[in-house]
């Protein structure tokens, strides 16, 4: 996060750090509500919850937040395709990532899902309260990336929790990238640009897509097997992405601002 803070510096001098006239929830969740605070939930959820469920919990249940925070907060109400869309989503993810574990499952494994489902539902808020907001997508994103890096860079460094000298350049150099450019810059500024054309809660829909995409990357990249639950899973989360997003309707929710 410190490095693209860094490479998006110059864009924090012009455009500002800080998001005008919004409430302090506002403030909140555009500041470090992706950077921060998202993270940091499922990081811990990793704790006591396998990595494979936070693929398919974390990410998937965005779209099933979304819509809630939407309407609670703009009163967006999603249309009947919209809602049968959202219901497939949540039966897809369940049978991507956690059909097998939902058969072993303990007390310890459940607060890992907990806070996989607080992260998500934060970071729907932030969608939200972004599209909202009025700021432009990369904007946003430098908020986010100064705010985020200044609470986390240093708390990290004081922890020791950053071991650079058991990393080679060579590993150093392709965090750099993957973290500093193509998920902190890039990934957001792309989600922020689908909040802006699409709608908070129809952008969200195509999050449901990231644990199909990286079970599909496991079989074609790394040789890895797949059962037929998660393929008709995969079937079904597609079909839910296509509903929920409004690709069908044209446009799948009614508006009304409070």
């Amino acid at each position: 996060m410190v490095p693209a803070a860094l490479i998006m510096s110059p864009f924090m001098i012009k455009l500002g750090i800080w998001p005008k006239g919004q409430s302090w929830f506002g403030v909140f969740c555009i500041t470090i509500g992706s950077s921060v605070v998202f993270p940091f939930f499922v990081t811990s959820g990793l704790q006591f919850a396998p990595a494979s469920d936070a693929g398919a919990l974390a990410p998937g249940m965005i779209p099933i937040w979304t819509a809630i925070a939407a309407f609670f907060i703009t009163g967006e109400r999603p249309k009947n395709l919209a809602l049968v869309g959202l219901g497939l989503i949540l039966a897809g993810v369940l049978m991507v990532g956690l059909w097998s574990s939902l058969f072993t499952l303990n007390v310890t494994v459940f607060k890992g899902y907990l806070l996989f489902f607080a992260g998500a539902g934060l970071f729907s808020f932030y969608a939200v309260i972004y599209r909202q907001s009025g700021i432009t997508a990369i904007h946003g994103l430098v908020i986010g990336l100064f705010w985020g890096a200044l609470l986390v860079g240093p708390g990290l460094l004081l922890t020791g929790q950053v071991p650079f000298a058991q990393a080679n350049l060579n590993e150093i150099f392709y965090m750099l990238i993957l973290q500093g450019v193509i998920i902190a810059i890039l990934a957001l500024l792309l989600f922020n640009l689908a909040v802006r054309l699409l709608g908070a809660p129809q952008a969200a829909a195509f999050g449901a897509l990231t644990p199909v995409l990286a079970m599909l990357g496991g079989v074609w990249f790394l040789g890895e097997s797949i059962s037929l639950v998660k393929i008709v899973g995969v079937i079904i989360v597609s079909s839910g992405v296509f509903l929920a997003s409004g690709v069908v309707s044209g446009r799948n929710v009614d508006k009304t601002l409070s």
